[in-house]
């Protein structure tokens, strides 16, 4: 007997270890170190390195990484966070004296931390041998890939990002057009980069004397000064479960306000496929994003009242300003750019668990490969304020604010589901969306992966300079039917094609028997595997 709605690909389940990423050369290297033997953060770095190469367009050595890791052995969550901050040189007067922060290019790089935070990541929680978790993405850059429709799109789109002359436009677009659909992709210089980093080789040096070649600004005390940190996570109770998150700079917090606002309601009673549920949940949207504005920042340089933020109290005065017969229109501070990631999981045998994301920012960060040593840079600097006052004003040597979250579920003290998924400000979304699907309605991982999703817009709410927006809720094609209901309320309703709504989810379930649930959202490349 098959479930209503019914998944368009099967669950895939295992006893002993599960992987879930966006590509499936990721998702082998991952399932390869756990049947060697490796535990759920050896596979969690060899997974993150992979996707470097075979998801350049998302993530790399280039870019940044938050890493949420239930250690099994001690009870208790932990967050390797690996992003990186402005370099010296970049001043927010610098920026406004040239008109912005450019989208792309050598001033849009800001201080990688994606290799500092896997590198912090297996010293604290790994145990199989360092360098051997380098061998599936040194031989995916050196012997090559198939191009898949997802990297052509990307590098089509992306064509002003990779311009002709480029190490990035000869990579990406031989001849000048993208990789054919099965087409190998070779990166020649980054496997050798890879290569020497697997053997202890400074990454500092080596990106420094790459980025100086690239013209970009990052110096070598830059990128010497980058420490990975652990902390603690955030949690927030939800229908009986404990739903942790990566703390700010991170902007966890405000999918965990999402859902303290809808822990407040009935949301079974409204139905899953429902006008009003989809209401709801934009409404608490709304809202938490107003406080994401006036809050999210780099905690090192601002005082940042989490406790107030997640409190019941604060909660309650955002239900209560729900209005469930009108749609409300509460612009941000105004000032679009996209954003993109990519985000994994994996689950060992003896319980631990990574929930993870790392990005460049937009598809294929900056544009900018720094010089020989074959690594795309991130444009992260994109994601910063100008205007004084602002909780995320650029100031050099702190940390952005981060759209970048790793959601894990917990039941009786232990990890339920490890889920997330890439797609800038439509992360917590999505996110918040399927944990609905998941804890309300019952839905398994596959099907909360699959469901016709939507994104809000509020005016200033995009996280890549210059902020600016609109007002418009897209559907996809599933929820088609309810956009009249929707714009009666007063929506501005965008319908996209199915699977067409943004972000890609991947989820991993885990049963009280022990039964590892794996789910891979079919909008890009995403890929599940178990044992």
């Amino acid at each position: 007997m098959y479930p209503t709605p019914r998944a368009f690909r099967p669950l895939i389940m295992g006893r002993h270890g599960a992987v879930a990423t966006n590509h499936p050369v990721a998702t082998q290297a991952g399932l390869d170190v756990l049947r060697a033997g490796g535990n759920a953060a050896d596979a969690a770095v060899a997974v993150a390195l992979t996707l470097g190469v075979v998801e350049p367009h998302m993530s790399g050595l280039g870019g940044d990484g938050f890493y949420h890791v239930w250690d099994a052995a001690q009870g208790r969550g932990r967050v390797f966070n690996g992003s990186g901050a402005a370099p010296m040189q970049a001043t927010a007067a610098r920026y406004r004296a040239r008109g912005g922060i450019p989208l792309h290019g050598p001033l849009s790089v800001s201080v990688p931390g994606m290799y500092a935070g896997i590198s912090l990541l297996h010293a604290s929680c790994g145990q199989a041998r360092r360098a051997t978790l380098f061998g599936a993405a040194i031989e995916a850059a050196r012997d090559g890939f198939a191009a898949t429709h997802a990297l052509r799109h990307f590098v089509d789109a992306q064509r002003a990002r990779l311009p002709a002359g480029s190490h990035s436009a000869a990579i990406f677009l031989p001849d000048g057009e993208p990789p054919a659909l099965g087409g190998v992709l070779r990166q020649e210089a980054l496997a050798t980069t890879l290569a020497a980093l697997s053997e202890g080789t400074d990454f500092a040096g080596l990106l420094a004397r790459g980025a100086a070649a690239a013209d970009v600004p990052l110096t070598e005390a830059d990128l010497a000064d980058m420490r990975a940190e652990e902390v603690d996570p955030i949690a927030v109770p939800y229908r009986g479960f404990t739903v942790a998150q990566t703390p700010p700079n991170s902007t966890g917090f405000t999918m965990l306000q999402m859902l303290r606002i809808l822990d407040r309601f009935d949301l079974a009673a409204l139905g899953w496929d429902s006008a009003a549920l989809i209401h709801l949940m934009v409404e608490a949207k709304k809202r938490a994003f107003l406080d994401r504005e006036a809050h999210g920042a780099d905690p090192r340089g601002r005082d940042i009242p989490l406790a107030m933020l997640l409190s019941e109290a604060r909660a309650a005065e955002h239900a209560a300003a729900i209005d469930r017969d009108h749609a409300a229109h509460l612009p941000l501070k105004p000032e679009q750019g996209t954003g993109d990631t990519t985000y994994f999981c994996t689950v060992d045998a003896a319980g631990n668990a990574v929930s993870a994301i790392q990005s460049l920012n937009s598809p294929f960060g900056s544009g900018v490969i720094a010089g020989e040593s074959g690594v795309l840079l991130n444009n992260r600097m994109s994601y910063w304020h100008l205007e004084e006052g602002h909780p995320n004003l650029l100031t050099p040597g702190r940390r952005v604010r981060h759209t970048m979250n790793a959601p894990m579920v917990l039941k009786d003290g232990r990890p339920w589901c490890v889920i997330g998924t890439p797609g800038a400000d439509n992360q917590v979304q999505v996110n918040t969306q399927a944990i609905v699907a998941l804890c309300d309605f019952g839905f398994d991982p596959q099907q909360a992966v699959e469901l016709p999703r939507w994104s809000s817009s509020q005016y200033g709410q995009p996280a890549n300079y210059p902020h600016d927006g609109d007002d418009t809720l897209t559907i996809e094609e599933g929820l088609a039917r309810h956009a009249p209901a929707l714009e009666a309320l007063g929506h501005r309703v965008k319908v996209v094609a199915p699977l067409e709504g943004p972000c890609s989810l991947e989820a991993i379930r885990i049963l009280e028997n022990g039964v590892r649930m794996a789910a891979s959202d079919p909008r890009r490349d995403g890929w599940a595997g178990a044992y």
